[in-house]
């Protein structure tokens, strides 16, 4: 008889937000459907994979994986258990189940990202227990604005998860078409924080590191066209033109295409690794054919990074952040590079102007004049 692997299911506050982990060893077939199917996301500091936590998203995991791995829930129902006397497990009738599976629906015919649909219902099964705890038939403005205080305010949750609690409840209503001015609910300023940003200099390295063929032109094409790691991954064979000097980025965030700059020595590097790997479907896959994860492709830049010498906390995303930089610094005007990185406001991008050092390097220093 096959021995299945472990998953142990646990309930954690991670990032300030009440979340379900799932932790198991490496393992393929388990990690495409807890990606995939159920639309975990995977934190790479605490090494586990996780949802908003709910009793709705507790069954759906244990329905999916049960059939391929053993079930440990020993952790979480411990909790579960204790959380009985708490509003956090108030029982919600047949009815307001089914009003939530309605919801997930809806929000998927919308087309919004397995992640978002994930935590929108969860975030809303909270509030409907909240409102069952309270007695409260009728939703008005003042419920929201009374559970805002009550459940994300007071306890100082995170400024992303109290926005992302208005945006869930606000698209309920939406969907059951009652309309509130809940907009006028006042929201936090999200904290202004710079990218973090690479020389030219610190990308070379980073990029001399990585030896291996694949892990080169991998990182490379990142940084030569401003890649959101989705995106590079998502990315076929045909979409790269090497006559316009193009890549065709198709389905984005926001489910918008767009082109991209394609550089001259990254279609070199391409070619070479064509050659070699002889790639099917996706430009990069996986040993199966699927495209290659991002959980490897973190690794191999963190991996490059530290062969590198480079100490900054870096991720993908920083390399997409220094193409940005760079291009502003050897002066793109930032509309182009607007439209390159896929941003809807120049707002978006106009923080690059705040990492650049084209104006500060002009600056004389007092203490040199003295």
């Amino acid at each position: 008889m096959e021995h299945l692997p472990t998953v142990i299911l646990d309930n954690v506050l991670h990032r300030d937000q009440d979340v379900l982990t799932i932790t198991f060893e490496k393992n393929h077939q388990l990690q495409q459907v807890v990606s995939r199917q159920l639309g975990a996301v995977f934190s790479y500091s605490k090494r586990f994979w996780y949802l908003p936590y709910s009793s709705q998203n507790s069954t759906r995991v244990h329905s999916e994986l049960q059939h391929i791995a053993f079930i440990d829930r020993s952790r979480l129902d411990k909790k579960e258990r204790r959380y009985v006397y708490n509003m956090h497990t108030v029982s919600l009738s047949d009815s307001d189940n089914q009003e939530l599976q309605k919801f997930r629906k809806w929000l998927q015919t919308q087309r919004y990202s397995d992640s978002t649909v994930n935590t929108y219902v969860g975030l809303c099964e909270f509030f409907l227990k909240y409102l069952c705890k309270r007695s409260i038939d009728t939703i008005t403005q003042r419920t929201v604005e009374q559970f805002n205080y009550e459940f994300i305010v007071a306890p100082k949750k995170s400024i992303s998860y109290q926005n992302q609690a208005i945006n869930a409840i606000k698209q309920f209503l939406r969907y059951k078409g009652e309309w509130l001015t809940i907009e006028e609910i006042e929201r936090p300023k999200r904290e202004k924080k710079l990218p973090v940003v690479l020389s030219m200099e610190e990308v070379r390295q980073i990029l001399q590191a990585a030896t291996n063929l694949k892990h080169k032109a991998l990182l490379s094409l990142i940084y030569s066209g401003g890649f959101r790691i989705s995106e590079v991954l998502s990315l076929k064979i045909a979409d790269i033109d090497g006559k316009r000097m193009l890549i065709h980025i198709k389905e984005a965030k926001g489910k918008k295409d767009r082109y991209t700059l394609l550089s001259e020595k990254a279609l070199l590097l391409l070619r070479e690794y064509y050659t070699v790997y002889q790639p099917k479907v996706y430009l990069f896959e996986g040993p199966s054919g699927s495209p290659y994860s991002a959980r490897a492709a973190q690794s191999v830049l963190k991996t490059a990074a530290h062969k590198a010498g480079i100490r900054k906390p870096i991720s993908l995303h920083t390399l997409r952040h220094s193409f940005a930089t760079h291009l502003l610094e050897n002066g793109t005007d930032i509309r182009y590079i607007q439209n390159l990185l896929g941003h809807n406001s120049p707002k978006t991008t106009m923080i690059y102007t705040h990492v650049t050092d084209m104006s500060i390097q002009k600056i004389r220093n007092p203490l040199d004049m003295i």
